[in-house]
């Protein structure tokens, strides 16, 4: 059996996969290692199949090995990680579940149950547990916190959804009311409770099949990801103070705002990949290691983000710069095959949030047309006129029977007429072996 030592049990984590213990209990083991935190996580599995049985078989204790770029040189790193106690299984016992809010060193609640596992459904009833949704699950924990008079939690959940945290807890205070717990209850969730919206930022690839590393013991919960990382938190000071990762030299951010966060990522990493993998998809490459790798590809791509991205963004410009340095260098992560192909699911949707924002708004701030996301407009139109799109049916056959002017003027696609940029769109279109 391998060995860990015995710490406080302060968080409550819902979910057991590799994002979690690639990212969450891995802030968790740099904080105990360099400070007095001494923090151990339960994990409780949130749906009825999953991975504690084989956790629990090597005591919940395995690597996590981080490889990409490092000041230019590809890195491998390995971190031994033994700050999960144990794990709970709800469907197999539900009394184990609910008496974790009987334990008043819990303090934290951290989850990644999916973009569909903050959800609400009108048909949950408590007297059908387990087999209720993650918030429900939350609120019935909730409720008997609440019965014993202890403190209520900080949650950090992990969810890729927008506003995560608010709506956690909208859907707590809505089981709340549909199940008649009482406006006391729901004052104490309201008053007692920290609800943080957060972003989360690591590709975690999981048990990395096929490979071996010489770790000195057999790991079946093997996980692997990328070095970079950063985590942002909307939330009050209290939680980087009961939370010390500050001290361990951590990517996380504690803010009122991470709405330039949020807007950052979509328009710089996000942005990055929409911009570029229409033109690829036509060119022929295949990953995004490969962009990097034809010098064309990479050219246009940094003028994208450095040259009209960046210019449109509110950040300090040295940060905005040194965040699209880590989009790019993670990019070039040798480690990892990131495929043109899936990335290039329903571009026409992604275009409209990630890159498009973008290109308006150069226009506005500098009142002239951006070269390099014009052309990529170009292209995503002749990605689908002449390539393999993976896009809903109907969206497609418009691309692709229908002109340019009348793609531009669709505003089921882009939420507004943008039929003034016809002529530049059609000219780039036009365009053959562009040299950037």
């Amino acid at each position: 059996m391998l060995q860990k030592p015995v710490r406080t049990e302060k968080f409550i984590q819902f979910g057991e996969g590799g994002f979690l213990r690639g990212f969450v209990d891995w802030i968790i083991q740099l904080t105990d290692e360099v400070t007095d935190f001494n923090a151990s996580a339960v994990v409780v599995q949130p749906i009825e199949k999953g991975l504690c049985a084989k956790l629990e078989e090597q005591n919940c204790v395995y690597t996590n090995v981080m490889r990409g770029m490092k000041n230019g040189e590809p890195t491998v790193e390995m971190k031994k990680i033994d700050v999960i106690s144990r794990t709970v299984e709800p469907y197999k016992d539900w009394n184990a579940y609910i008496a974790l809010a009987e334990n008043p060193d819990f303090r934290f609640v951290v989850s990644n149950t999916t973009e569909a596992g903050i959800a609400f459904s009108a048909d949950d009833r408590p007297e059908n547990v387990p087999n209720v949704t993650f918030p429900a699950k939350v609120t019935l924990l909730l409720k008997k916190r609440f019965e014993c008079g202890l403190p209520g939690f900080i949650f950090l959940p992990c969810e890729l959804i927008e506003k995560n945290g608010r709506t956690l807890k909208k859907y707590i205070l809505d089981y709340i009311s549909l199940w008649n717990m009482g406006e006391d209850f729901a004052g104490w969730v309201e008053k007692e409770n920290i609800f943080c919206d957060t972003l989360v930022d690591r590709i975690v690839t999981g048990f990395p099949h096929g490979e071996k590393f010489d770790l000195g013991y057999e790991d079946n919960m093997l996980n692997t990801s990328e070095l970079f990382h950063l985590w942002v938190i909307e939330g009050p000071s209290c939680v980087a103070e009961e939370f010390p990762f500050e001290k361990a030299g951590l990517d996380i951010i504690v803010t009122d705002d991470l709405t330039p966060y949020r807007t950052r990522k979509v328009r710089i990493l996000n942005g990055a990949h929409t911009s570029m993998i229409p033109y690829a998809m036509v060119r022929g490459i295949e990953t995004v290691g490969d962009c990097m790798a034809d010098e064309q590809m990479s050219r246009f791509v940094k003028g994208c983000v450095y040259d009209e991205i960046i210019p449109t963004l509110d950040l300090p410009e040295s940060e905005l710069t040194a965040y699209a340095d880590d989009v790019f260098e993670r990019f070039c992560n040798p480690f990892i095959r990131h495929l043109c192909s899936s990335i290039s699911l329903n571009s026409v949707s992604k275009f409209k949030v990630r890159v498009l924002p973008s290109l308006l708004e150069y226009i506005k701030r500098k009142n002239t047309l951006p070269e390099k996301l014009i052309f990529s407009f170009a292209q995503l139109i002749k990605f689908y006129k002449t390539g393999t799109p993976n896009d809903d049916a109907a969206v497609t056959a418009f691309m692709q029977n229908e002109p340019i002017s009348a793609i531009l003027a669709n505003t089921a696609f882009w939420d507004e007429d943008l039929s003034f940029l016809t002529e530049a769109v059609e000219k780039a279109y036009a365009e053959e072996d562009k040299v950037w």
